[in-house]
């Protein structure tokens, strides 16, 4: 049986050639049946893509890496013109991008946060704005809260405990760095608790500590 859209992979991206005669609708329907039937062998990858056979418009291409994500779960990372050499090119396409995630120190959200909201974030935040009661910032790096931190933060996901958190306000109905965990009012606070002001989270024996956000701190915490 002729197929219309044919996929092959590498160890880098996957090719998907398509029949330049069929229209851009069934080809968009039949690489979302395929992809979906094959989620299980490609949910989580991220790779680069390449649209072969058939001419596409920058729209069409948009379209068709959004179906392949949400059908087989993947990340498309870039989509590659159909003359450059491949499997080099997604090598190097990969790398690129792996580099740039590396380099991006973080992200920034303005707004406030409110009760069922969840920040997520691959480095770092900084929130310009308040956390409420019931909403969560989740991040792999530190969380900066230019507000009132008074729902839950967790920094260093990923079990990095050499991460802090901040707030111009402190007062978090839980709080987690690397695999510590506190609730706001079991923090170990060095301080006696005084009017609002700049604090900062920070892990150490095991527990967390809340400090007065002041230079000298931070030269005492050990981060990375």
């Amino acid at each position: 049986m002729n197929q219309s859209v044919v996929i092959k992979g590498n160890r880098y991206g996957i090719s998907v050639f398509l029949d330049p005669q069929a229209d851009f609708e069934t080809l968009l329907r039949e690489v979302t049946e395929r992809f979906k039937e094959s989620s299980r062998f490609f949910r989580g990858a991220k790779m680069a893509l390449s649209l072969e056979g058939k001419k596409l418009s920058d729209e069409q291409q948009r379209e068709m890496a959004d179906a392949i994500t949400k059908s087989g779960q993947v990340e498309i990372l870039c989509i590659l013109d159909q003359d450059e050499e491949k499997e080099r090119l997604y090598q190097a396409a990969i790398e690129r991008r792996q580099q740039d995630e590396k380099s991006n120190v973080g992200r920034f959200y303005k707004g406030t946060l409110r009760n069922g909201q969840v920040l997520e974030s691959e480095g770092s935040v900084v929130i310009l704005g308040d956390v409420n009661p019931g909403a969560k910032v989740i991040a792999v790096g530190n969380v900066i809260v230019l507000g009132a931190l008074k729902g839950t933060a967790c920094a260093g996901i990923t079990g990095n405990d050499k991460v802090f958190i901040a707030a111009l306000e402190m007062e978090p109905t839980q709080l987690r760095i690397g695999n510590a965990l506190g609730r706001g009012g079991d923090a170990k606070e060095k301080r006696k608790k005084q009017q609002p002001k700049p604090m900062i989270a920070f892990s150490g024996d095991g527990g967390i500590y809340v400090e007065e956000l002041r230079r000298d701190v931070l030269q005492d915490i050990p981060l990375e």
